[in-house]
Parts: C-alpha cells; structure tokens; sequence
C-alpha cells in the first residue's frame, strides 16, 4: 500500500518545483529585468488603458499620426487588458512578476507534461531545460508569452487523449476562446490539431481492418473537437477577419524580409536552438521505431517554421520536448551497461521526486507578492537602452508638428508620450505594413527620394538612435538642427519658423556637435 506524502516529503521541492522557482525568482529578482528590454511592453500597457477607458476594442489606430487611421486588428486585446489593470495596480513590478510567473507555469507544466508521458526525471529534465534555454529568445514582457503556456496546455491534452491516458478534448475548445483573444498565436493550437488530424488519417488508412472502427471514433472525436475549437476562436471582435490575418501577414514579403523576428535563425551565435535541433536530428536517425505520422508531421511543421523565422523557434521547442523525450526513451531501452545504470538512478530519483513537492512554489509566489508589495526592486525601462531621458526632455518643451522616429523607439514613445506625441512608426509592423515599412527604410538608408518621404507625412522633427548612421548624417544636413543628445537618443527639428525658438535656446549644442 502506498503511503500518502509526509510533511517532510512536501518540504522537499520536486525538480518541476525547481523549474518554477528558479525560472520565477530569477527573473523577479534580476534588478535590470531582460523581461523589459523590448519596447513592446510600454505600447501593450497603452493599448490596455485606451480598450478599458472607451471600453471598446479598437478597429482604428489612435497611437500614430497618420491620416486617415489605419486599420488595426489588436489581436492582443485581451492581454493588453491585464496588462493595462496589472500597471494600473502593480507598476512596471507588476508586469514583470506576471511575465514571470507565466513563463515559470510554462516551465513547470512542461516538465510535468514529460513526467506524465513515463520520461525519466533526469531525461525530462534535461529537455525541459534545452527547450527553456531555446525559448528564451523571446522571454519578454509581451502577450506572446500566454500563446507559450498555452500552447504546452493545449500539445499535453490533445497528445494525453492520443495515448489514451486522458479524455479531455472538451477542455480544448474554452481553452482556443481565451487563446484567440489573448494573442495571435493560438494559430499553432490549429496546426497542433491539423497535425493529429492528418496524423489519425494516415493511422486510419493503414490500420488493419479490425481496427479500424475504434481509429474512426478517435478521427471523429477529434474532427469534433477542431469544429468547436473553430467556432471558440471566432468568438472576438474581429470575428473572421482575426482568423485570416496571421495569412494576410504572411503573403507581407517586404516585411518578412526586413523584420529581424521574421528572418531565419543567425546559427552562428551561442544558440541552443541548434543543439535542440541537432538533437532532435539525431533521435529521429536513432529512432529504430520511429517517429509517429503524427510526431512527424509535428516535428516537420514546428521545425520548418523556426528555421524559417526566428520567432518560431520557442513554439518548435516546445512542441519537439515531448517527441524527442520519446525517442531518447525508445535508445536508451536498447543501451548498453552505461544507458541501465543511468536508467535506473533515474527510475530511483522519479520515484522520490513523485512524492516531493508543493510547498515551495506557494511559497515563491508568496515572496515575489511581498517583494512585490514592497517595491523591491523596482522595475522600470533601462534608460541605458530606451529614450528615457530623451522623452522627459519631450514632455518639458512640447515640441509641435509630426515626428520620424526610430521604430525600436515607437513603443516606448507611445508608453511615455501619448496622446501628448503620436509616432511616426512602433512595433506594430503589421498594421504599417509593407509601404509604410519600405518609406520608413528609405528615409534611414538616405536612399534617393528619402526627403520626398519626409516632406510627404510633414515631418519637422525627428527622434532617432544617437550612435546610428541616420543622426550622423543628419549632424551634416543643413536643413535638420540638433536641440537634444544623450548616449540614447538625439532630437533634431527642421529648420524652419516653427522652430526657430529651439534652435536658438540650444544653439550651443549646434556648435559643439561634430
């Protein structure tokens, strides 16, 4: 009879505790948290406060100063919400300990998903972390993180139906509702289903013919599941039109070839999605069985969209954990002496890792919310990184006319400045699109034509980078005088009457530039 888990055994973190802990006290409690190095945040915050004070979700952006206002599908909505009410409450603190506290449940529920599916601890472990370490690329304060715990969730139901350790398809469909209005992402729950669904109707096809009843019902249970989760991602305010734009931005070549996020992975840096990838090439070479049409079609799909772009490489590694934890099993039963010791350790580690547990991630959270209440430590934008400085200069003199902006500053601008400012471009690349991108390019690339573009949207000043070639040369136009500099950020007004009075109060900062 086995006996039930002692206080002692409950003082004993598990390694899934480990993972939690360690992944959300880290970032927490990282004083310069990495989890703000992207803009993205501030603009998301913004958006959340315009939904809750019009309480509506906007069709039209407000942020920028283009007319007419562009259309925009503010696939995020949801998130930008608790995000809004999280800064509202908590501060920047706050965002930061939500962003951490998702990626630790991501994390966790990752390791657990190994665990149920009889991986040893060791060898779960050991791919938790690869995939952890290839994921965090994208470990930033942005509603993408959800579309990361989600998808883990979403990959542990559908896969704990298809080993039949689980009957929980009908949690699939409530789950796509909230994933559809959180983020963009919860397009990879269809190609996870799309991919079970074709993977059913290879095993139906070559299925002998006294089982084939029982792989019919599955197909249908599972067809029936992907028609609900259909009809939950069509429940948000953009109706149809949400479901088609991950493919509207796809046909976008100029923006696929000219965002980083969007280009393939640089193999040359120290990155561990290259020794995932290594490995998972590795496994389905060793693989004596063999992968599933199933696991295939997975590791095929996930794997062709990573090394087609960057910001699919977090959604590959977590999809690959659980099919590369298969294989690494299916070796390691044909190994040698050194795979049955290894094996065994681990077998005596799981069982004592099954027993421990549960105290220590209540009592993380708990001294993340005191730290929190605290205001220890504070978090805020680097102003080593944003235009921090640059922006409160921006709030003292109220600068008229329409700005040109850095794009890696937009959504900081738009944090600190709006409505008093709106930008010339943010991070929403997506709603510019490819046009407005390409003039955007041309005017920092001094390509012929460039002022042409300036002169088009009015532009009589600009914020830019200080140490990027596009300050530097415009310290050499005639026609651009330099009001403000710091090691972030330069402010330059065209010369004209409107601003004849801040080119002479900062005359002497014309003088002395290079």
């Amino acid at each position: 009879m086995e006996s039930k888990p002692s206080l002692a055994h409950m003082l004993i973190p598990s390694v899934g505790d480990l993972f939690f802990i360690t992944v959300l006290c880290s970032l927490y409690f990282t004083a310069k948290s990495s989890l703000l190095s992207d803009g993205d945040t501030g603009y998301h915050i913004r958006a959340g406060e315009l939904i809750l004070a019009t309480g509506a979700v906007p069709r039209f952006d407000s942020f920028s100063q283009h007319s007419p206002p562009i259309p925009w599908i503010a696939h995020e909505w949801l998130s930008e919400v608790l995000m809004a009410v999280t800064h509202q409450w908590l501060g920047m603190s706050g965002i930061v300990a939500g962003s951490a506290l998702l990626l630790a449940l991501t994390g966790y529920f990752l390791f657990r998903s190994l665990r149920n599916s009889s991986a040893g601890v060791l060898l779960a472990s050991a791919v938790t972390l690869l995939a952890l370490a290839s994921s965090q690329l994208h470990w930033l304060a942005r509603p993408h993180l959800f579309s990361l715990l989600l998808l883990v969730l979403f990959h542990h139901l559908i896969e704990s139906w298809h080993r039949e350790r689980g009957d929980h398809l009908y949690l699939l469909p409530p789950l796509m509702l909230l994933w559809a209005n959180l983020h963009g992402g919860f397009m990879a729950g269809f190609i996870l289903l799309g991919a079970y669904l074709a993977g059913n109707l290879v095993s139906l096809a070559l299925a002998p013919a006294p089982e084939r009843g029982g792989q019919r019902g599955k197909l249908t249970q599972l067809s029936v599941a992907t028609v609900a989760c259909l009809a939950a991602a069509l429940a948000n305010p953009y109706g149809f039109r949400l479901l088609l734009f991950p493919f509207r931005l796809a046909t976008e070549s100029y923006l696929m070839n000219n965002v980083s996020e969007f280009l393939t992975p640089d193999f040359h840096g120290q990155l561990p999605f290259k020794y995932l990838l290594l490995l998972a090439v590795g496994v389905l070479a060793l693989w004596r069985k063999g992968p599933e049409p199933t696991e295939l079609m997975l590791m095929l799909g996930f794997g062709y969209m990573a090394l087609y772009a960057v910001r699919y490489i977090p959604l590959f590694a977590l999809v690959s954990a659980p099919i590369i934890t298969r294989g690494v099993t299916e070796i390691a039963q044909r190994g040698g002496l050194p795979a049955r010791v290894l094996r065994e350790r681990s077998e005596r580690l799981s069982r004592i890792d099954e027993r421990a547990g549960g105290f220590w991630p209540l009592a993380a959270v708990f001294a993340v919310a005191v730290a929190l209440i605290h205001g220890r430590p504070s978090h805020a934008f680097d102003a080593g990184e944003k235009p921090v400085a640059a922006c409160e200069f921006l709030m003292r003199q109220k600068i008229s006319g329409n700005m040109f902006n850095s794009d890696e500053f937009g959504d900081y601008l738009i944090y600190r400045g709006f409505p008093s400012y709106r930008v010339f471009i943010d991070g929403r690349l997506d709603m510019y699109g490819s046009d407005r991108l390409r003039e955007y390019n041309q005017v920092i690339r001094f390509e012929k034509g460039w002022e042409s573009v300036l002169e088009k949207y009015r532009v009589t000043w600009i914020l830019f980078e200080s140490d990027s070639r596009f300050a530097r040369f415009l310290l050499k136009e005639k026609d651009w005088a330099l009001i403000y500099s710091d090691p972030v950020a330069s402010i330059f007004v065209k010369k004209s009457p409107e601003h004849e009075g801040l080119r002479v109060q900062y005359q002497a900062l014309q003088a002395s530039s290079p």
